[in-house]
């Protein structure tokens, strides 16, 4: 639910992660400019060192206030200027395929299979001829899942039940029970996994040259159902939207403080001899289910027999971040995340979120566009690459950019802010499997919960209406109140991926597979484009206050009346 500015910038009096020679993590001691720090004791700047990670006393977390972030789930409105923020960020593009049935467990105990994908051998270069790989595609793809955050928007209530449907709350009249605004505090879980073979973590894609890595996010709002953000100590720090996150070890321990507010450096940076790594082509066997301790991932790779985990609890050093707007100072507690329902449907969703969904497998694109030249010391694109039209001068979505040089292996310079107007090359059927010097499609199999329980039902969705947003880009001119100027495939992108099944996937008779309509061995198309699979436009309320709601389109949505995998 998850895109934003990626730049290399942390900030702090002393201490700051920044880029050794060749690329690779380091510490060191450096001060920033006199300007970036005055405007750093107001919060946080949109200046020139946008940032991914906001680094304060030595803590570190990922940022996703104004500034685009990757691993962060969309909000329903764009990002609200607070603390010294411009609103710029305006939305994540996810296509996704999500899972419905009204089975107890369905909401809350899945296990898919997955087949990670081969790069081509062709790989990638600036000026576009070459290949195309994974880390231009998506720099993530995930497995989702509400979760339970009495702390989390819209802060009616200090409860949650976990597991639990007597969550949902979609009446739009103020004296239900059931009204919007008093819908449970609500988190949404990502269990992301990164490609191998561009620029490292933290602040990159890749953990590593060759191997996949992965991660378990849960991300909350601080915010209540009137737009009261939480206090600007927290807001300076953990942004309106903290995420706790951690790596999927293989001994089940984070590598260091999931919590937002006491995450550091060694939280974010990857470590081969603690971490889950995986190669690409690896069948792997992905577990998402609640205990008592907390909500757990358990990745098995099939392939080769390495085992990981991730158990969300108090012990492991999750924790929510609490509301207190009238606070001086940014608190966290210790907290155990449990799934928030028990099934799925298009009522389980999280309130606060642009997409639909509870039971969801999404892709994270529009991260990708060329740079010809880098200013490796702020992450700037100074020459524009191939995809601009011919101009040098690079375009407000050229940002959070890596020189070939600072790349594990593929030698291709590039950024992975958002595309806001659609003309990286993942918007072009080339950069797709279906073409030639490809990935292979990501490839998986519907979940299943209880043991072997089916899902009914299946629907496709694509947020694109929230990125559309006509202040990003002159491309767009999309009114989410009305849907007027909405459209897939999005102004600027002469291609859109679909998600297909095949029975060509080593993973069973049937699995879902995500690319062009044209994959060898393709067994449903869905009816083979963007505007067909995607469907109509999506209609959502969401609270605006104690007793008010507003509506948005930010979503294109089919249901199928079954589940066809």
């Amino acid at each position: 639910m998850g895109r934003r500015h990626r730049l290399w910038a942390i900030i702090a009096p002393a201490t700051v992660l920044v880029l050794a020679a060749g690329g690779a993590p380091a510490l060191a001691s450096q001060a920033r400019p006199a300007a970036h720090t005055a405007a750093r004791s107001n919060g946080p700047s949109d200046t020139d060192w946008q940032q991914k990670y906001l680094h304060s006393n030595s803590k570190m977390a990922l940022y996703c206030g104004g500034v685009a972030n990757f691993n962060c789930v969309d909000v329903n409105g764009r990002t609200t200027a607070s603390a010294g923020h411009t609103p710029w960020y305006v939305g994540h593009d996810e296509p996704s395929t999500l899972f419905y049935s009204n089975q107890r467990g369905s909401g809350d105990n899945n296990t898919y299979q997955l087949r990670l994908p081969k790069d081509p051998a062709l790989q990638p270069k600036t000026d576009g001829t070459g290949g195309t790989w994974n880390f231009q595609q998506h720099p993530a793809f995930w497995f989702g899942m509400a979760m339970c955050d009495t702390q989390s928007f819209p802060e009616f209530s200090q409860t949650c039940k976990p597991n639990s449907d007597s969550n949902i709350a979609e009446s739009t009249d103020p004296n239900s029970p059931r009204f919007l605004g008093k819908h449970p505090g609500a988190a949404f879980m990502e269990m992301q996994f990164y490609p191998p073979g561009w620029a490292p973590w933290p602040a990159g894609v890749s953990c590593d040259a060759s191997k996949w890595c992965a991660a378990l996010t849960i991300d909350s709002l601080n915010q209540n159902s009137a737009g009261v953000n939480n206090n600007n100590a927290c807001l300076s720090t953990v942004g309106i939207e903290p995420v706790n996150f951690a790596f999927i070890t293989r001994n089940g321990i984070p590598q260091g403080p999931p919590d937002p507010t006491k995450a550091t450096a060694q939280t974010f940076t990857p470590d081969p001899t603690k971490d889950l790594f995986m190669s690409s082509g690896d069948k792997i066997s992905v577990s998402l289910h609640d205990t008592g301790a907390g909500f757990q991932v358990q990745l098995r790779d099939l392939s080769t027999g390495q085992h990981g985990f991730m158990t969300a609890s108090t012990r492991n050093g999750f924790g929510q971040v609490l509301y207190q707007p009238g606070s001086s100072t940014c608190n966290s507690a210790p907290y155990a995340f449990h799934p928030m329902y028990s099934t799925s449907g298009p009522d389980t969703r999280v309130p606060w979120a642009a997409h639909s969904y509870n039971v969801a497998m999404s892709d994270e694109i529009g991260h990708f566009e060329y740079c010809a030249q880098v200013n490796t010391g702020n992450g700037t694109c100074t020459t524009a690459g191939v995809t601009e039209g011919g101009t040098t001068i690079p375009d407000s979505d050229d940002a959070g950019c890596f020189a070939g040089s600072q790349s594990l292996l593929v030698n291709v310079s590039g950024c992975i802010g958002t595309d806001v107007d659609f003309d990286g090359p993942e918007y072009t059927a080339a950069a797709w499997p279906g073409s030639a010097n490809t990935p292979d499609p990501i490839t998986f199999t519907s979940p299943r919960f209880n043991g072997n329980q089916r899902f009914s039902q299946v629907a496709f969705e694509a947020d694109l209406p929230r990125i559309e947003d006509p202040s990003a880009s002159s491309n767009n001119n999309c009114n989410r109140s009305t849907g007027a100027g909405c459209v897939n495939p999005p102004n600027g992108a002469s291609f859109y991926p679909i998600f297909t099944t095949t029975s060509a996937s080593g993973l069973g008779k049937c699995a879902w597979q995500e690319g062009g309509a044209n994959i060898p061995g393709t067994t449903n198309t869905f009816g083979g484009t963007s505007q067909a699979e995607y469907g109509p436009l999506l209609r959502l309320n969401y609270a605006s206050g104690p007793a008010t709601f507003s509506s948005r389109f930010n979503d294109f949505r089919q249901i199928l009346s079954n589940n066809p995998c």
